[in-house]
């Protein structure tokens, strides 16, 4: 019954081409006369937007944060020490308290001098929505930076915007900007950082007014500038500069109107069933990413609850999370998640560990409810996985990178439904998003109502819109979503990406190469600058082969490499530690973990397991690495690998491993 179900649903008409030929556009059949440009009528801004849920939800909790009631370090085996927390209860901030806030701070900013910009550099935490909203709605253009950028990419993005005033945290001011700021030279003349500790002015530059974001606050709230008028935002005026996380080079700031943002989060609403004052959404992934900035302020507009949390405390299980107190999610009790799929693979890989400490009679009865999809009836009891993120979740969301068929059907069982959405930065995060009830993987669902999707052909790719059994080709995106290009002079030849078409729509060409299924659902099939020709004329999509082989236990990371003057793969492995430490054993191989990462034989059995993967995913020969290197060390956004949505940043990859690669290619 539940396959017939899913065939019915995957046949039902999602979008449609207006034009009636295979390349699109392609619309959803809800806006196929008319893209929509706002959720509520009349609000045009993203200030309008926040002041109309005030209204609704004034009294209602809106943002939420836990109290740090100790830390202690914890030696571990290797000799590294890490910090454990012991987090207390959130304490909540209501709609109005976060708006007496907003304006505050809003105030204060304007007391202390003339803003152009304003530019944020911070963790993901309540301050960093109150200083958003204060920007909204003071006309104060919004530069975000990911907090885990390297020094010279944020005193890039810090110089190229000519940012007045910096918002950041007391760990960030001590640590990435002690170096950075006096390698500023854009006019830079604030810094105010959030978060507790003392800040000692004489380790920064001496042309800088270092201010404490309570001490803005109180500035703000004095009589004399409470009331000094100041314009309001229209829907045409520049909201944010939205910096990339340089995954492919330089970062580079995206432009985006307040009409841009209220357009994308209309159509993302739509997808969402039952949005309101009943959820509660866990705020944990970098707000620098246009994923969870849109995500927060979209559970805002309804009225949900935002818990804010780190991806090291998200869990009981969490890096930071003392041995036997609570995780954010078991505190907290999230209806709605969103996810980038590294996030959901850890999940998946943690719940597996688990199941094979089980006996054999509960692994067999797992696989008996997992294959019939018995979630509640019996899953949820055997094992109670669902409880690993507060055992109240309804809904997930997955964006930032593909997420592997495997990932979202574990997800689909054991936790709830999951949908999948394909948007980038430039789009202000919209594209598409599948239906909750769409249980169908490797799909990203029909175009959201608020944009539009093309199909280019690609020649030399083998992509065209002839194609059968289904029209392939480049993914182009159009809609009011779409934003107004990148900052800065330098920037003008990649503006070519962005044009507007003879109705005076705005598109952007995406770099993406899709096909469109006869429901009108896309699926993303492969990347132009993932492509890569072999010495003998293969083409080879690298994160195509990089997702077959993450589906080994064995396998936590992988990034494939390929010299165009070579006939063969290589690939760098983050190994999984319990995994590899088993197959050690196997194979009668002893030491400490960098010991066997750096074993030639484990290089060796490791290799075995990829080319085993390799056939049951259907990879041809040359899509197989042949030799390996394993990485002892986790690639983080800390380490500079990779992004904050962890995809791979291949050109650091190289660099990092350029001696590795030399070795397996014999010194190309």
């Amino acid at each position: 019954m539940l396959v017939c179900v899913q065939v019915m649903l995957s046949q039902c008409e999602r979008a449609r081409s207006i034009s009636g030929r295979p390349e699109g556009p392609y619309r959803a059949v809800e806006s196929a006369d008319a893209l929509i440009t706002q959720d509520f009528e009349g609000v045009d801004t993203l200030d309008k937007l926040f002041v109309h849920a005030v209204k609704r939800f004034s009294k209602a909790p809106c943002l939420g944060t836990r109290e740090v009631l100790s830390e202690e370090e914890e030696k571990q085996p290797n000799g590294k020490i890490f910090k454990k927390l012991v987090l207390g209860d959130y304490s909540w901030m209501t709609y109005e308290e976060v708006n007496q806030a907003v304006e505050s701070f809003g105030s204060g900013l304007a007391a202390l001098g003339q803003c152009n910009t304003i530019a944020i550099f911070c963790e993901t935490r309540a301050e960093w929505m109150i200083t958003a909203q204060a920007c909204f709605r003071r006309n104060f253009p919004l530069v975000t930076l990911y907090a885990t950028l390297g020094e010279d990419a944020v005193a890039y993005g810090l110089n190229q915007c000519g940012a007045t005033h910096l918002i950041t945290s007391t760990e960030l001011l001590r640590t990435k900007l002690k170096n950075v700021l006096s390698a500023v030279q854009s006019g830079l003349q604030h810094v105010i950082y959030a978060g507790s500790g003392e800040v000692c002015n004489a380790d920064y530059p001496q042309s800088l007014d270092m201010h404490s974001m309570q001490e803005v606050m109180e500035l703000g709230a004095k009589p004399e500038n409470l009331s000094k008028e100041y314009e309001k935002p229209t829907a045409s005026d520049l909201a944010v500069v939205m910096y990339t996380s340089g995954s492919t080079g330089k970062p580079k700031g995206v432009k985006m109107q307040h009409s841009n943002l209220i357009a994308g989060m209309a159509g993302q609403c739509q997808r969402i069933p039952g949005l309101g004052s009943q959820d509660t959404y866990i705020a944990y992934l970098p707000l620098a990413h246009v994923l969870e900035l849109t995500a927060e302020i979209s559970c805002v507009s309804y009225g949900c609850r935002l818990g804010y949390s780190s991806p090291h405390t998200l869990t009981d299980q969490s890096s930071k999370i003392k041995i036997g107190a609570k995780g954010d999610c078991s505190v907290l009790k999230p209806t709605l998640i969103a996810a980038v799929p590294e996030i959901m693979d850890r999940i998946c890989k943690n719940v597996n560990g688990k199941l094979r400490e089980m006996s054999v009679v509960q692994r067999t009865l797992f696989k008996v409810g997992y294959n019939y999809k018995l979630q509640k009836v019996y899953i949820s009891k055997l094992c109670r996985v669902n409880l690993l993120l507060g055992g109240c979740v309804r809904l997930m969301l997955s964006g930032g990178a593909p997420l592997s068929a495997s990932t979202q059907r574990f997800m689909n069982v054991c936790f709830c439904p999951v949908a999948v959405g394909y948007g980038l930065t430039e789009t202000c995060g919209a594209g598409t998003i599948s239906e909750f009830s769409d249980y169908s993987t490797g799909r990203v669902g029909a175009p959201l109502i608020c944009s539009e999707i093309k199909l280019r052909d690609w020649p030399e790719g083998g992509y065209t819109s002839q194609d059968k059994p289904h029209p392939r080709g480049e993914i182009l995106i159009g809609g009011p979503n779409v934003a107004m290009g990148y900052f800065g002079s330098e920037a003008e030849g990649e503006n070519d990406n962005f044009w507007v078409d003879e109705a005076g729509q705005r598109w952007f060409c995406t770099g993406d190469v899709g096909q469109v299924h006869p429901d009108g659902c896309l699926q993303i099939v492969d990347r132009k600058k993932d492509l890569v020709k072999l010495q003998a004329g293969e083409y080879v999509s690298l994160g195509k082969v990089e997702s077959a082989l993450k589906n080994s236990p064995l396998i936590d990371n992988i990034c494939v490499y390929a010299s165009s003057d070579q006939n063969y793969l290589i690939s760098f492995v983050v190994p999984n530690q319990k995994q590899m430490t088993e197959l050690a054993k196997k194979n009668g191989i002893e030491g400490e973990w960098e010991e066997l990462c750096n074993h030639t034989k484990m290089e060796e059995e490791v290799v075995k397991v990829i080319k085993e993967i390799a056939v049951t995913s259907k990879l041809e020969r040359f899509e197989v690495p042949q030799k390996i290197c394993l990485s002892s060390e986790a690639w983080t956004p800390e380490t500079g690998l990779v992004t904050d949505a962890f995809k791979l940043k291949r050109k650091e990859l190289k660099n990092h491993y350029i001696k590795d690669i030399e070795r397996l290619y014999g010194a190309i």
